[in-house]
């Protein structure tokens, strides 16, 4: 009797199985998938009975660098961050073999096909939603297996030396070019504003006085050795009328 009480003693401690919180169990009995196990102690009959826990919290993945070809045909070498979780522990063991390694797989090769389809100028400047792509095109896939992508960021974009030289040709180009346009819009306001103000003096007979007189007071608040003749309007158009009275004479 003794025997029979340490042998089932002994078959109850091999038997009990510890599922933790974060786990579900797969049970099978004789091979045939029988029911999921929630956390707590269980019973797991030996020989007939086996069990598969599956660690249900979110999982960081990160993709290996992948050599891409981007639709403008240009090489580039993408690495990324993909987290997933598992939702149904029975699909993730019945319905795929390893979970882990076919979505860190199937991951890999989304990315490549859809940094197939954009430009390298969208692939830098749309980063957000190139990894929206490729998480939806690996959950339509991986509905099956009971695993769901939670989010894809793309950590990194390695671009070949000379194409890095080539676009920093082309920002400095085009830096240029709106330098040079910003300075010509300049140049045209400011010509409209002197027009403007050219027809305004000459309408008013002082105002072109005061303008000279304001200059004036300009240049003498000027520390420098500039000297500043100042000669009337009047006496260059009487030397005008010298000219013309002399060239009259000449000509008689």
């Amino acid at each position: 009797m003794p025997v029979l009480i340490f042998i089932v003693l002994v078959v109850l401690l091999v038997s009990i199985r510890q599922v933790n919180q974060y786990e579900r169990g797969v049970k099978f009995t004789l091979g045939k998938f029988t029911k999921m196990v929630d956390p707590g102690w269980r019973l797991v009959i030996p020989i007939i009975q086996s069990m598969t826990k599956v660690d249900l919290r979110l999982r960081a993945v990160e993709v290996p660098s992948q050599d891409c070809l981007t639709k403008d045909n240009i090489s580039v070498a993408v690495t990324a961050v993909l987290f997933f979780k598992v939702d149904d522990a029975s699909k993730a063991i019945l319905n795929i073999e390893n979970f882990y390694y076919a979505t860190s797989q199937l991951a890999q090769t989304t990315m490549r096909n859809v940094v197939g389809e954009v430009t390298l100028n969208e692939l830098l400047s749309q980063r957000e939603q190139q990894s929206e792509k490729i998480r939806n095109a690996v959950v339509d896939m991986i509905k099956a297996w009971g695993v769901n992508v939670v989010n894809v960021e793309l950590k990194d974009i390695n671009i070949p030396e000379d194409m890095k030289r080539t676009i920093g040709k082309v920002a400095e180009a085009q830096r240029e070019r709106e330098a040079t346009i910003i300075k010509s819009e300049g140049e045209v306001i400011s010509a409209e504003n002197l027009s403007k103000a050219a027809k305004m003096l000459s309408s008013q007979p002082g105002a072109l006085h005061l303008r000279t007189l304001d200059a004036i007071n300009d240049l003498s608040s000027d520390n420098s050795n500039t000297t500043v003749w100042m000669i009337p309007i009047e006496t260059l158009r009487a030397l005008e009328g010298v000219g013309e009275f002399m060239k009259s004479q000449v000509k008689k």
